[in-house]
């Protein structure tokens, strides 16, 4: 990508909102060369797109930013994976793959995964405010760039870093528990993941790419060895009911063609189960901490939790749209495109159309749970773990409104978000107590 529109990719990234409220008034859509693609941005629009998979694939929805380089791509073919998965997949291929991630994350399975996910969270705030209390509560070092000053009102008795110290934690812990996978293999996962997205959504240097594809490459072989492990010995967890559902409960050994489709299967669950999530912890905590009026309110009433959530989820959507391309001639809010033509499903811009949301840009707990948001998809491609984000979500607020409600966000700071419409969150968030 050229470096002048990859600089105008990333504010359009950091600060979405005012070009899709652009996007929003403008007659018909709008195309955005930063995304090449023509940009979905109402309510409706992106709703109807949503119902017509037939003629809106999901083929290009992970279509990186950034092609990596030659070298990249030949170490990347030294991996596993690289075959369709869920969200990339079409009519019957969808529902074959979809199948066994819905059956995976039953609500049955998420509620025995729960008790973990609370004894989680619990250890994680005792093990931040242990260390923020004696000092060591994460990098005090402000960053400069884009974004709101952090508004504190002084006084410190801990200090937290919330992304690194907790948000970027729960999440894998949580779904490498209901996939199977060994606790101390989690971290090695989870890098695995932030840097398959770093190497398809960031520029990046090409020795920097290559080293990056190894990383990639290491996790797929890691994965690899858990699945032919699980094979053997088969587990009542989501990875084995992904191989089961691609190898059938009689084979006695998995092909080579089965491994690289399970691996596939398992890269892109991690990467949604848990970047995903630990975004939208990030976004809720900024949000309710900048208005001190609305934290404290939901100190006060925990009850109100679950409004909270889906107003952080509607205000600041995690994962702000997905790409499609048309499969045939089509017309959509009285633009005509033609077959092959890519466009950018923004839920986030759906999420502050006023025409389904009143007071669409304010961010509000106490708005009635009405109107249904897309913060996690519609129809066929409705987010099958939405649940398990949600109760993550809860128990996080649960624990923080609880144990910490004097929490705030630390002085000075210049809070930026990361430059992506996948997994949109602050980079660092500095809190205190």
């Amino acid at each position: 990508m050229d470096p002048e529109l990859h600089d105008r990719l990333d504010e359009l990234q950091r600060d979405p909102y005012p070009h899709y409220a652009r996007a929003r008034a403008a007659q018909g859509l709008t195309y955005a060369p930063e995304l090449d693609s023509w940009l979905v941005a109402r309510d409706a629009d992106v709703r109807e797109v949503l119902r017509r998979p037939e003629d809106f694939s999901s083929a290009n929805a992970l279509r990186p930013d950034v092609m990596p380089a030659p070298a990249a791509l030949a170490v990347l073919g030294g991996g596993f994976g690289g075959r369709p998965v869920v969200v990339t997949a079409d009519g019957t291929l969808h529902q074959e793959l979809r199948a066994p991630i819905v059956r995976g994350l039953s609500p049955a399975r998420v509620a025995a995964v729960l008790p973990y996910a609370a004894e989680r969270a619990a250890a994680l705030v005792d093990g931040f405010i242990k260390n923020g209390e004696e000092g060591g509560g994460g990098d005090s070092s402000r960053s400069e760039a884009d974004g709101e000053d952090g508004k504190g009102d002084g006084g410190e008795g801990g200090r937290v870093e919330l992304m690194s110290a907790y948000a970027g934690r729960l999440p894998g812990e949580v779904i490498g528990r209901l996939v199977g996978f060994d606790p101390d293999d989690v971290p090695a996962l989870v890098h695995g993941g932030h840097r398959a997205e770093q190497l398809l959504f960031r520029p990046m240097a090409e020795a920097e790419q290559i080293a990056a594809a190894e990383d990639v490459v290491a996790t797929a072989h890691r994965l690899d060895a858990f699945v032919r492990a699980r094979h053997a010995d088969p587990r009542e967890d989501l990875g084995t009911e992904l191989i089961m559902s691609v190898a059938g409960p009689d084979a006695d050994e998995l092909t080579l063609d089965q491994r690289h489709q399970i691996v596939g299967h398992l890269q892109n669950l991690l990467i949604a189960g848990h970047l995903t999530t630990t975004a939208l912890i990030g976004t809720t905590l900024l949000h309710l901490l900048r208005d001190r009026r609305q934290w404290e309110l939901l100190c006060a009433e925990p009850e109100r939790i679950p409004a909270a959530i889906e107003e952080a989820a509607r205000y600041d959507t995690a994962l702000q749209g997905f790409r499609r391309v048309t499969t045939r001639p089509v017309t959509i809010a009285d633009t005509e495109l033609p077959a092959g033509a890519p466009v950018f499903l923004a839920f986030g811009s759906a999420n502050r159309d006023g025409s389904r949301h009143s007071r669409p840009d304010d961010f509000d707990i106490t708005r009635p749970i009405g109107s249904r948001h897309l913060s996690f998809g519609f129809g066929t491609h409705t987010c099958p773990g939405s649940q398990l984000a949600r109760e993550q979500l809860r128990v996080t607020l649960e624990q923080l409104t609880s144990r910490l409600p004097g929490l705030r966000l630390a002085e000075g700071q210049r809070i930026t978000m990361r430059p992506t419409l996948i997994h949109r969150s602050p980079e660092r968030l500095e809190l205190v107590w």
